[in-house]
């Protein structure tokens, strides 16, 4: 039996203490708060793992741990073939491409086909830096050269990079006679171009043919010197690189040795065949992988644009950024040079949009002077400092002398 009397006091005590009520809510409510920060929602663009939880004939729902589950349209599955859906069943993981985090419905939508796109170029980015030799099939032709696939992205042999054997069995004025008889037959192949963004895949029959690759990389990388400079032919082309053969054996470039001015991919100065002189700058010979630089080989364009400034010099710059950390300012000759947080103001500033905006222009004092790191320290607060009057003074008088003059 209920003890009324207890239920009643225990109304009692609840009813006299609203704070407790409050502070209860308060948890609840920073509980949710937290729960729906922890939620994984998707992001546009985001490959992600999930589980088939339906399969209808107009539309497939996958689960992939967001609060609602995502869809795969109609328009999607058209795009499918008849053997890629025969082999989805529920319960199957697969990997999704989210195009949109939320439809007019509040449905994720997926996509199967630009998943596994995205993977594919991924993975082609690895073999031609792992310089993986693919064995596929020649599955077409164009009058350039062959069609062939690797995973499921379309591959381009030119005629040049076929091989001598293959190459002496294209006999025939047209492309039909040159290679029809050869769609159908193996073939392998080495990447030596991606381009994932004009979807432009280049294969070479002939780099994947050639003998003793791997005895004759030991040989050249015992024979190189780390600092010493050689020529080479440029192999292949990525986002990320060249590759660069040198005496039988292929060295990375990374873009970032590649030239001292920023470039994007690096077809914009380079291409496949093209001789260039490059210095070995780092040689691991466990992993026989060899680093090269051009860009070691070239003037270094920002010492020169630096040497008009030197320490305490008064100068003038524009704000182009604010961060938490400090604000950025460009000097003449294009020279970008960071005032630190610190050296904004003798009071405590707590982000620089308090004493700066951009497009501003300022007279800035250079405190500092990187030449390694290609950085310049500004300050503003020191622009008035009398540790720097002498300074000052003689180069204000420098400058009367020269104008006199």
């Amino acid at each position: 039996m209920i003890d009324q009397n207890s239920t009643l006091a225990g109304q009692g005590s609840a009813d006299a203490n609203p704070q407790g009520d409050q502070a209860n809510n308060q948890t609840m409510e920073s509980l949710l708060q937290s729960e729906d920060l922890n939620v994984d929602l998707p992001q546009t663009g985001e490959i992600r793992k999930g589980m088939i939880a339906s399969i209808g004939s107009s539309q497939i729902l996958v689960s992939i741990g967001a609060k609602s589950e995502g869809v795969i349209n109609s328009r999607e599955l058209e795009q499918l073939t008849a053997e890629e859906r025969a082999e989805l069943k529920v319960g199957q993981e697969v990997s999704v491409y989210v195009l949109r985090p939320e439809d007019d419905n509040g449905n994720v939508v997926l996509s199967f086909k630009r998943a596994m796109e995205q993977i594919s170029w991924e993975n082609v980015e690895k073999m031609i830096a792992d310089e993986v030799v693919v064995d596929s099939k020649i599955s077409g032709f164009n009058k350039g050269g062959l069609i062939v696939p690797v995973g499921t992205l379309r591959g381009f042999v030119p005629s040049s990079q076929v091989s001598a054997n293959r190459r002496s069995q294209s006999t025939g004025e047209t492309p039909e006679q040159r290679w029809q008889k050869m769609v159908g037959q193996n073939i392998s192949v080495r990447i030596i171009e991606v381009d994932r963004e004009r979807r432009r895949l280049i294969l070479s029959e002939r780099a994947a043919n050639t003998e003793s690759r791997s005895s004759m990389k030991e040989r050249v990388i015992s024979e190189l010197e780390e600092g010493k400079v050689y020529t080479g032919r440029v192999t292949s082309l990525a986002e990320f690189g060249a590759f660069i053969n040198l005496n039988g054996a292929d060295g990375l470039v990374h873009i970032t040795e590649l030239s001292w001015e920023r470039i994007q991919h690096p077809k914009e100065i380079l291409e496949v065949g093209q001789e260039v002189k490059v210095k070995v700058i780092n040689i691991d010979r466990e992993k026989r992988r060899i680093g090269l630089s051009m860009r070691a080989l070239q003037d270094d364009p920002w010492k020169s644009r630096v040497e008009q400034f030197s320490v305490g010099q008064l100068v003038e710059g524009t704000i182009t950024r604010l961060t938490k950390f400090g604000a950025f300012a460009r000097l003449e000759g294009d020279v970008e040079g960071l005032i630190h947080i610190s050296e904004l103001s003798e009071t405590r500033v707590e982000h620089p949009k308090e004493v700066l905006k951009e497009g501003d222009l300022k007279t800035l004092r250079v405190i500092r002077i990187d030449a390694d790191q290609h950085r310049v320290g500004l300050s503003l607060r020191k622009v008035d400092s009398a540790a720097f009057a002498d300074k000052d003074f003689k180069l204000l008088t420098q400058e009367f002398k020269d104008q006199g003059e």
